[in-house]
């Protein structure tokens, strides 16, 4: 039926095409992260049910020189460290965390 949850999206009203429900980020970059893309904080949207993986993915894409880093961040969401599998959900902060070394 037109208009109705179809667990990816809604119908459009229309047209019956479906229109993907989208959740906004905000990526948050710290030490050699911050170093690598030359800011502090990005804006990211992405689909509903997205995990902090694919957000990572997508961060990449945009910003290629983190692969130098990818196998050793560590991801907090919300302030709290978390897996590549946690689902992210609208206004979330996100944050890439490089090992800090220091003396």
């Amino acid at each position: 039926m037109k208009g109705e949850e179809d667990g990816f999206g809604f119908a459009d009203r229309s047209g019956g095409e479906k229109v993907e429900q989208l959740v906004q980020i905000k990526a948050l970059f710290f030490a050699r992260a911050r170093d690598l893309t030359g800011i502090n904080d990005v804006l990211l949207e992405v689909p509903s049910g997205s995990t902090t993986k694919d957000c990572l993915d997508k961060i990449v894409a945009n910003f290629p020189r983190l692969e130098e880093i990818l196998g050793c961040v560590v991801l907090a969401l919300n302030e709290d460290y978390t897996t590549e599998s946690t689902i992210v959900k609208d206004k979330d902060e996100l944050a890439i965390i490089p090992p800090i070394s220091g003396g």
